[in-house]
Protein backbone atom coordinates (compact mmCIF):
# COMPACT_ATOMS: atom_id res chain seq x y z
CA UNK A 1 0.00 0.00 0.00
CA UNK A 2 2.85 2.34 0.82
CA UNK A 3 4.34 1.86 -2.66
CA UNK A 4 0.99 2.59 -4.25
CA UNK A 5 0.54 5.78 -2.20
CA UNK A 6 4.04 6.96 -3.14
CA UNK A 7 3.03 6.85 -6.82
CA UNK A 8 -0.08 8.97 -6.22
CA UNK A 9 -0.28 12.77 -6.47
CA UNK A 10 0.27 14.43 -3.10
CA UNK A 11 -3.27 15.86 -3.00
CA UNK A 12 -4.78 12.37 -3.41
CA UNK A 13 -2.72 11.03 -0.51
CA UNK A 14 -3.72 13.96 1.72
CA UNK A 15 -7.38 13.47 0.80
CA UNK A 16 -7.05 9.75 1.61
CA UNK A 17 -5.43 10.34 5.01
CA UNK A 18 -8.05 12.98 5.84
CA UNK A 19 -10.78 10.45 5.02
CA UNK A 20 -9.17 7.94 7.39
CA UNK A 21 -9.01 10.57 10.16
CA UNK A 22 -12.70 11.37 9.60
CA UNK A 23 -13.56 7.68 9.65
CA UNK A 24 -12.12 7.24 13.11
CA UNK A 25 -13.40 10.54 14.46
CA UNK A 26 -16.89 10.73 12.92
CA UNK A 27 -18.10 7.17 12.40
CA UNK A 28 -19.87 5.60 15.37
CA UNK A 29 -22.37 2.87 16.12
CA UNK A 30 -26.11 3.45 15.79
CA UNK A 31 -27.58 3.89 19.26
CA UNK A 32 -30.47 1.55 18.41
CA UNK A 33 -29.10 -1.30 16.27
CA UNK A 34 -25.28 -0.99 16.61
CA UNK A 35 -24.76 -0.64 12.83
CA UNK A 36 -22.02 1.78 11.78
CA UNK A 37 -23.25 5.29 11.18
CA UNK A 38 -22.19 8.91 11.08
CA UNK A 39 -25.32 9.93 13.01
CA UNK A 40 -26.86 8.79 16.31
CA UNK A 41 -29.33 6.64 14.31
CA UNK A 42 -28.19 4.85 11.17
CA UNK A 43 -30.01 5.42 7.90
CA UNK A 44 -31.88 2.11 8.27
CA UNK A 45 -33.23 2.84 11.78
CA UNK A 46 -34.08 6.41 10.76
CA UNK A 47 -36.03 5.29 7.68
CA UNK A 48 -39.79 5.50 8.37
CA UNK A 49 -40.48 3.21 5.38
CA UNK A 50 -38.72 0.27 7.05
CA UNK A 51 -40.76 -2.25 9.05
CA UNK A 52 -39.63 -1.45 12.61
CA UNK A 53 -41.63 -4.41 13.95
CA UNK A 54 -39.29 -6.89 12.24
CA UNK A 55 -35.80 -7.07 13.72
CA UNK A 56 -33.14 -9.16 11.99
CA UNK A 57 -30.44 -10.17 14.49
CA UNK A 58 -27.00 -10.58 12.93
CA UNK A 59 -23.48 -11.22 14.13
CA UNK A 60 -21.74 -8.30 12.40
CA UNK A 61 -22.07 -5.19 10.27
CA UNK A 62 -20.93 -7.25 7.27
CA UNK A 63 -24.03 -9.43 7.69
CA UNK A 64 -26.24 -6.33 7.43
CA UNK A 65 -24.49 -5.41 4.20
CA UNK A 66 -24.97 -8.92 2.81
CA UNK A 67 -28.68 -8.98 3.61
CA UNK A 68 -29.21 -5.45 2.30
CA UNK A 69 -27.56 -6.48 -0.99
CA UNK A 70 -30.40 -8.98 -1.58
CA UNK A 71 -33.00 -6.15 -1.67
CA UNK A 72 -35.42 -8.68 -0.10
CA UNK A 73 -35.53 -7.49 3.51
CA UNK A 74 -37.33 -4.31 4.59
CA UNK A 75 -37.17 -4.49 8.37
CA UNK A 76 -34.51 -3.22 10.76
CA UNK A 77 -31.47 -4.91 12.28
CA UNK A 78 -29.73 -5.60 15.55
CA UNK A 79 -25.96 -6.21 15.36
CA UNK A 80 -24.68 -8.38 18.20
CA UNK A 81 -21.00 -7.65 17.62
CA UNK A 82 -20.09 -11.34 17.69
CA UNK A 83 -21.51 -14.66 18.85
CA UNK A 84 -21.22 -16.63 22.06
CA UNK A 85 -17.97 -18.59 21.98
CA UNK A 86 -16.73 -20.00 25.29
CA UNK A 87 -13.51 -21.19 23.63
CA UNK A 88 -12.75 -17.58 22.61
CA UNK A 89 -13.88 -16.24 25.98
CA UNK A 90 -16.95 -14.50 24.55
CA UNK A 91 -20.05 -14.72 26.70
CA UNK A 92 -23.52 -13.16 26.44
CA UNK A 93 -22.44 -10.09 28.42
CA UNK A 94 -19.78 -9.34 25.77
CA UNK A 95 -22.45 -8.96 23.09
CA UNK A 96 -25.34 -6.54 22.45
CA UNK A 97 -27.96 -9.03 23.65
CA UNK A 98 -29.22 -6.98 26.59
CA UNK A 99 -29.90 -4.09 24.19
CA UNK A 100 -31.91 -6.44 21.95
CA UNK A 101 -34.00 -7.64 24.90
CA UNK A 102 -34.67 -4.02 25.85
CA UNK A 103 -35.76 -3.25 22.26
CA UNK A 104 -38.14 -6.19 22.26
CA UNK A 105 -39.58 -5.23 25.66
CA UNK A 106 -40.17 -1.67 24.39
CA UNK A 107 -42.25 -2.78 21.36
CA UNK A 108 -45.84 -1.57 21.53
CA UNK A 109 -47.47 -4.65 19.96
CA UNK A 110 -45.03 -7.55 20.34
CA UNK A 111 -47.57 -10.09 19.09
CA UNK A 112 -47.45 -8.32 15.71
CA UNK A 113 -43.65 -8.26 15.60
CA UNK A 114 -40.89 -10.69 14.69
CA UNK A 115 -37.25 -11.28 15.54
CA UNK A 116 -35.34 -13.10 12.80
CA UNK A 117 -32.23 -14.87 14.07
CA UNK A 118 -29.85 -14.61 11.10
CA UNK A 119 -26.86 -16.18 12.81
CA UNK A 120 -24.27 -18.70 11.60
CA UNK A 121 -25.35 -22.34 11.42
CA UNK A 122 -22.41 -23.56 13.50
CA UNK A 123 -22.38 -24.52 17.18
CA UNK A 124 -21.62 -20.98 18.37
CA UNK A 125 -24.33 -19.45 16.19
CA UNK A 126 -26.90 -21.99 17.34
CA UNK A 127 -25.89 -21.45 20.98
CA UNK A 128 -26.30 -17.69 20.55
CA UNK A 129 -29.67 -18.13 18.85
CA UNK A 130 -30.88 -20.43 21.65
CA UNK A 131 -29.68 -17.99 24.32
CA UNK A 132 -31.47 -15.07 22.65
CA UNK A 133 -34.62 -17.15 22.21
CA UNK A 134 -34.63 -17.97 25.94
CA UNK A 135 -34.25 -14.26 26.76
CA UNK A 136 -37.25 -13.15 24.65
CA UNK A 137 -39.49 -16.22 24.45
CA UNK A 138 -42.04 -14.87 26.93
CA UNK A 139 -42.36 -11.45 25.27
CA UNK A 140 -45.08 -12.57 22.86
CA UNK A 141 -42.94 -11.78 19.83
CA UNK A 142 -42.55 -14.28 16.97
CA UNK A 143 -39.00 -15.65 16.77
CA UNK A 144 -37.79 -17.17 13.50
CA UNK A 145 -34.49 -18.15 11.95
CA UNK A 146 -33.15 -18.28 8.43
CA UNK A 147 -33.84 -21.42 6.44
CA UNK A 148 -30.93 -23.83 6.47
CA UNK A 149 -30.05 -26.48 3.99
CA UNK A 150 -28.74 -26.96 0.50
CA UNK A 151 -27.63 -23.95 -1.45
CA UNK A 152 -28.75 -23.27 -4.99
CA UNK A 153 -26.76 -25.52 -7.32
CA UNK A 154 -25.44 -27.84 -4.59
CA UNK A 155 -25.20 -31.57 -5.24
CA UNK A 156 -26.71 -34.00 -2.73
CA UNK A 157 -23.71 -36.30 -2.82
CA UNK A 158 -21.43 -33.54 -1.47
CA UNK A 159 -23.73 -32.33 1.30
CA UNK A 160 -23.00 -33.30 4.88
CA UNK A 161 -25.72 -35.16 6.78
CA UNK A 162 -26.66 -32.19 8.99
CA UNK A 163 -27.15 -29.88 6.00
CA UNK A 164 -29.09 -32.51 4.07
CA UNK A 165 -31.25 -33.25 7.11
CA UNK A 166 -32.09 -29.58 7.57
CA UNK A 167 -32.91 -29.32 3.89
CA UNK A 168 -35.45 -32.10 4.28
CA UNK A 169 -36.95 -30.58 7.44
CA UNK A 170 -37.11 -27.08 5.91
CA UNK A 171 -38.47 -28.20 2.55
CA UNK A 172 -40.90 -25.90 0.73
CA UNK A 173 -43.86 -26.33 -1.59
CA UNK A 174 -42.54 -26.53 -5.15
CA UNK A 175 -43.29 -23.38 -7.15
CA UNK A 176 -42.32 -23.63 -10.83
Amino acid sequence: MALHLLRQPSENVHHFTSAIDNLRDKVCYCSRCRMISDEELCSICADPKRNHGTICVVESVRDVMSIEATLQYHGVYHVLGGIISPMAGIGPSDLNIRELVERVEALENPSECEVILALPGDVEGETTAFYIYRQIENSGITVSSLARGLGFGDDLEYADSLTLGRSIINRQIFKP
